[in-house]
C-alpha cells in the first residue's frame, strides 16, 4: 500500500478519511521501520528542495548544510550501529511536485524523516502532507510565520528549524525606525515577491517599522512574481512613487537581478533601502557593483556572532563546498539536522515521528548561530528561537556588512505573543 493514492470522491466522511490516512501512514511506515531494525540498514531522511534553474542555490546549500551534521554523525559510527543516508529530490520549486517528491521519498525510497527544505510556496502543501503520514518533518527554510504559528495548520510532526519573518520583523522595523528617524525619511515603497512569504513578511515589518516610528507611512507596494527575470517595471513603479525609504523581501537571484537593474536606474542613490535578505554570501558577491550604505539583514555572516564557532563552520563549509557560497540556508539546514540528529539519539534511532516529536519539543542544543551558543526548538508551537536577528549596512568587500545591530530576544518574544494574541493564534 503507498500513500497518496486517488483523490477519495467528495461525499466521504473527513473524519473517517482522516483515520484511513492515518492508519495508512502507520502501515506504510512501520514496514520499513522493522527491516531497518533488523539488518541495521541507514536511516533514510528524504530532502526535497530546489536543485535547478535560477533557485538551484536554495538546494545546493541546504544539503550541504545538513550533510555537514550527518557526515560527523556518520563518521563516529552512526546512531544505535545505523548510519544515516540523505536522499535529495528536485522539486523545482512547485508546491504540488514537492508533495509529489515527499510520497515518493517515503513511499519508493523508504525515507522515514523529511528535512523539508523548500520555499514557503511548497512548504504549507509537504506539512498538509506530512499531517496525514506522520513521520518527523523539519522545515528547514520556510520562514512564513504561519507555518507554525497559526495552530489552525500546525501539524504534530513538523517542526521549523528556519528564522520566522515575525522575528526578523520586530527586529527589523525597530532597526529601520531608528534609521529614518535620524534622517527623517518616512515614505516608504515596498517590493516583495508576490506570494505567502513575501506579502506576510512585508506585513509584518511595516507594521513593527511603524509601531516604533509611527511616522512611517506606506505610500505605494510592488509585488513581482516568483522567479520575475526583468524588474524594470518594478524600479520604474518605485521611482514614480517618489519614497525616501525601500523596504524589500526579495531573496536569491530575484534580489540579485533588482538590485542590478535598479543601479542602471540610480534607484539607490535616490532612496534609503532596507533588505532582510541581501545579507548572504551568495547575494552579496553575485550583485555585479554592491552599493555601499543599504541595510541589510545579517542572515549568514562569518562575523556574526563573532565566535570562534561560527568562524570554525564558515571555515569547514567554504572548505568542504568550493562550487557555491555560504548563505542563510546552510546554517538553518545544519541546524534542523542537528535537532533531528540530537531526537534520534535520544531515542536509540528509533524513527517514530510522534516520539520523535515529543523529544524535540523544547530541545535545547549548542549553536554557533545561538546569540547565546544555544538554540531552543520552542515546544508551544514547534519553531526555533534565540537566533542572530540582526542588521547592519553594506560595504564592498568583506565581511559585506558593518555596524550591526543586535536584537534582544526578551522585547522580540513580548511582542510576538502580543502578536500571537492579535492575530487569534492563541
Amino acid at each position: 500500500m503507498k500513500i497518496g493514492g486517488e483523490k477519495p470522491a467528495r461525499s466521504l466522511d473527513r473524519r473517517n478519511l482522516m483515520k484511513g490516512a492515518a492508519v495508512l501512514g502507520a502501515t506504510t511506515l512501520a514496514m520499513p521501520n522493522i527491516v531497518a531494525a533488523q539488518n541495521k540498514g541507514p536511516i533514510k531522511i528524504g530532502f526535497p528542495s530546489v536543485f535547478s534553474g535560477i533557485f538551484a542555490l536554495l538546494g545546493q546549500s541546504s544539503s550541504a548544510g545538513a550533510r555537514m551534521e550527518i557526515d560527523k554523525v556518520n563518521a563516529a559510527g552512526g546512531i544505535n550501529g545505523r548510519k544515516l543516508e540523505l536522499v535529495t529530490r528536485d522539486s523545482k520549486g512547485k508546491p504540488d511536485e514537492a508533495t509529489k517528491v515527499v510520497r515518493d521519498l517515503v513511499n519508493s525510497d523508504g525515507c522515514e524523516i523529511i528535512l523539508d527544505a523548500e520555499t514557503s510556496a511548497s512548504a504549507f502543501a509537504v506539512q498538509e502532507l506530512v499531517r496525514e503520514i506522520g513521520v518527523l518533518c523539519i522545515h528547514t527554510n520556510s520562514e512564513t510565520s504561519s507555518l507554525t504559528a497559526n495552530p489552525k495548520i500546525a501539524a504534530a510532526t513538523c517542526f521549523r528549524s528556519a528564522r520566522q519573518g515575525i522575528h526578523d520583523a520586530i527586529g527589523g522595523g525597530q532597526y529601520a525606525a531608528e534609521q529614518v528617524r535620524k534622517k527623517n525619511l518616512f515614505k516608504f515603497v515596498t517590493a516583495a515577491p508576490d506570494y505567502a512569504y513575501g506579502r506576510d513578511n512585508t506585513a509584518e515589518f511595516m507594521e513593527y517599522a511603524k509601531y516604533f516610528e509611527p511616522r512611517i507611512e506606506v505610500v505605494d507596494q510592488a509585488w513581482p512574481k516568483l522567479f520575475q527575470p526583468d524588474f524594470t517595471e518594478v524600479v520604474t513603479k518605485i521611482l514614480q512613487a517618489k519614497p525616501q525609504a525601500l523596504y524589500t523581501a526579495q531573496f536569491a537571484g530575484d534580489l540579485v537581478a533588482l538590485i542590478d537593474q535598479g543601479l542602471l536606474y540610480g534607484l539607490f542613490d535616490k532612496i534609503e533601502t532596507f533588505s532582510v535578505n541581501l545579507g548572504d554570501y551568495g547575494v552579496l558577491t553575485q550583485v555585479k557593483q554592491l552599493p555601499p550604505g543599504l541595510h541589510s539583514g545579517t542572515r549568514y555572516n562569518r562575523t556574526v556572532p563573532p565566535t570562534p564557532e561560527n568562524e570554525a563552520f564558515y571555515t569547514e563549509y567554504t572548505k568542504r563546498n568550493t562550487d557555491h557560497k555560504i548563505c542563510n540556508w546552510s546554517w538553518e539546514n545544519a541546524t534542523g539536522a542537528k535537532f533531528m540528529i540530537e531526537a534520534l539519539k535520544k531515542n536509540n534511532g528509533g524513527t517514530d515521528g510522534k516520539k520523535l516529536a515529543e523529544i524535540m519539543s523544547d530541545m535545547k542544543i549548542d549553536s554557533p548561530f545561538g546569540v547565546d551558543g544555544t538554540l531552543t526548538m520552542r515546544g508551544s508551537d514547534h519553531t526555533v528561537i534565540n537566533y542572530v536577528v540582526g542588521y547592519g549596512v553594506t560595504v564592498p568587500k568583506e565581511p559585506y556588512i558593518r555596524d550591526v545591530f543586535t536584537a534582544k530576544w526578551g522585547p522580540i518574544l513580548e511582542h510576538e505573543a502580543d502578536w500571537k494574541k492579535r492575530k487569534g493564534y492563541v
